[in-house]
């Protein structure tokens, strides 16, 4: 488990690009490395890659931003992705740990995530120590046209 930097987009934008399948996105390779490639070079987001042996098999991104209400950082769980091949092999546990361990050392206050509600990662998170917030709502409002944002 390592943090991910520009020498790792051929690696991870595979994964990065099946994780926006996942979310019923269109395949698009290029557009799924460019994303993470500018990320990366702006440093907008940090990213955290798993390998079996020198195979890329999952990652996780997270994006940094701040909370009025607890005055300091905190980091938002964007995406977390494992090849179906490596699933149930702890894989998705050991990023979740570096992300935490990531947000400790940044001093982040917290960490959050938003998943569909039949995805079956739930039971990672929860395993892992993230409970399911039942006092505020999540909505967003669609700026651009198009498919609703997962």
């Amino acid at each position: 488990m390592r943090r991910a930097s520009s020498v790792d987009l051929d690696a991870v934008a595979p994964l990065f690009d099946a994780y926006r399948r996942f979310y019923e996105q269109p395949s698009d390779l290029a557009a799924s490395r460019k994303f993470l490639s500018d990320r990366l070079e702006k440093n907008e987001s940090v990213v955290f890659v798993a390998e079996t042996g020198r195979v890329a098999v999952g990652f996780t991104q997270l994006y940094p931003l701040f909370s009025s209400v607890s005055l300091g950082p905190i980091y938002i769980l964007n995406d977390l992705f494992v090849d179906p091949t490596a699933r149930r092999l702890g894989v998705g546990a050991r990023l979740l740990e570096a992300a935490r361990a990531f947000g400790r050392g940044a001093g982040a206050h917290y960490m959050e995530l938003s998943t569909a509600v039949d995805n079956p990662a739930q039971g990672l998170y929860e395993a892992n120590g993230w409970w399911l917030d039942r006092e505020f709502l999540h909505y967003e409002l669609p700026i651009r046209e198009g498919p609703k944002p997962p």
